[in-house]
């Protein structure tokens, strides 16, 4: 192994045991410890449950139920990712009703030219946000945590297009992740291709009221997000509250 190579290896070994000690101390952590900025937070299945029932539009629907063919790839449940370490315990995605509601659109339209989605990530417990900053410190690329993200609103998505015959991504300026100046969308890449790619996922996903997040070509965030809260509830309580 050389330096390069064991240098990495370090390094996610280092994240590894640093995520392991950050889940103990959270599982042992106060709600106030949970949520240290003190934000405006639904924390618990019995206050989400509470929300739902006065206004239906906050229902966070499971992606892979709600749109037929879409392709999941979700990073954060596996290690590749830019942490290097597992974040989520099941590979789920969910959005809140209309911003699922017009993915499906999505979907149905690039299902006509032979195309489909496939995310990467969408909705995103705050306490992954504590997280992410804690290893990336970079609020371009990152969510500050005393603000949270959109992704903790169940309102921004991470996704490409991909070729529903082939099951092949098409080709974009960066992989997905790559927190560099070429994932902008302010940058003209060489490639034609991956350029027109780009343009072709942002004009659709505009088209149907998601808003592009300029640092990252992946990155869409809802347009109707107004009284979408934060949200710290874990994928296990969400698929426990499907099953009842």
């Amino acid at each position: 192994m050389n330096a390069k190579f064991f240098k990495i290896a370090v390094q996610r070994v280092m994240l590894t045991a640093l995520l392991a000690v950050s889940l103990f101390f959270t599982a042992c952590q106060s709600p106030k410890d949970q949520n240290p900025y003190g934000l405006d937070m639904v924390s618990t299945a019995e206050e989400y449950l509470a929300a739902v029932a006065t206004d239906s539009s906050l229902l966070l629907i499971d992606l892979e139920e709600h749109i037929p063919g879409v392709v999941m790839d979700i990073r954060y449940a596996g290690t590749d990712n830019f942490t290097g370490t597992k974040i989520y315990s099941a590979p789920k995605a969910y959005l809140r009703k209309e911003a699922a509601d017009s993915l499906l659109k999505i979907q149905k339209e690039l299902n006509r030219d032979g195309l489909g989605i496939k995310v990467y990530d969408a909705y995103r417990p705050y306490s992954a946000t504590l997280y992410f900053y804690e290893v990336y410190p970079d609020t371009t690329f990152v969510a500050a945590p005393w603000k949270g993200s959109i992704h903790n609103r169940g309102c921004a998505i991470d996704l490409t297009i991909v070729n529903t015959k082939t099951g092949e991504e098409l080709v974009m300026p960066t992989p997905f992740d790559e927190f560099s100046e070429a994932a902008s969308h302010n940058y003209i890449p060489s490639d034609s291709i991956a350029l027109a790619n780009r343009e072709k996922l942002l004009t659709i996903m505009e088209r149907y009221g998601f808003e592009k997040y300029s640092h990252e070509w992946w990155h869409y965030n809802f347009h109707k997000r107004e009284g979408m809260g934060l949200l710290n509830i874990s994928f296990e309580e969400l698929e426990k509250l499907k099953k009842k």
